[in-house]
């Protein structure tokens, strides 16, 4: 009984969900939005989830001095003070105004948003390291992803004067044709493992969702 009742619900929620979808209906639509409606519930009691799950782990790394506690301590600084600030209580118990308190912005703007720059920025080393093994001709292919790279990105290059009309093309069209055509076949193999796994869920196959228990 306590594996049936979510595999059946999931069935029954999973087939509906196909059914209703080829069923243009007001009725169908209404239950499909009322449905829909329980994901924002359930994206909530996740939320809290995942907020318990980061403190239980963090707090076992500082209590056991795990490698590297000190960063599970700044991380547990960092939650409850962004907690506390978004709240506002200096101001207004009564509600949430969070998003315009000084502390909140603050810690936004000058420690968030430049440690995502840093990562950013550290990012670009290691796609110009993968850029450079990757185009290094000694292949076919290889000699192809080469020359296309290089059209695409001299054609933001000034000093090609007289040539880049003839660069801007060829780079448009290397974006567009063939660059297109094999994201369009990325997405459609995508899709179809999306399929394949929603199918596998509800017919209950994959049980991964079940736990160990």
């Amino acid at each position: 009984m306590k594996r049936q009742l979510p595999l059946s619900l999931v069935f029954i929620f999973g087939v509906f969900m196909i059914i209703q979808y080829f069923v243009p209906h007001e009725s169908s639509e209404w239950i499909f939005e009322f449905l829909l409606d329980w994901i924002y519930i359930i994206g909530i009691f996740a939320l809290a989830l995942g907020i318990w799950s980061l403190i239980r782990v963090s707090w076992d790394k500082i209590k056991y001095r795990k490698d590297n506690w000190q960063y599970s301590l700044v991380t547990l600084l960092g939650l409850f003070a962004m907690i506390v600030f978004g709240f506002d209580y200096l101001r207004n118990f009564q509600t949430a105004e969070g998003l315009q308190n000084f502390m909140f912005v603050h810690f936004f703007d000058y420690i968030m948003i430049p440690i995502q720059a840093t990562m950013f920025s550290l990012l670009a080393f290691f796609i110009a390291s993968a850029a450079y093994r990757a185009f290094r001709a000694r292949s076919i292919l290889a000699s192809l992803l080469l020359i296309a790279a290089l059209i695409v990105m001299l054609r933001f290059n000034p000093y090609f004067g007289p040539i880049s009309p003839y660069l801007e093309k060829t780079a448009s069209w290397l974006l567009n044709v063939p660059n297109l055509a094999a994201k369009r076949a990325i997405v459609i193999g995508v899709g179809l493992g999306i399929v394949a796994t929603a199918l596998k869920v509800i017919l209950g196959i994959e049980r991964a969702y079940l736990g160990k228990d």
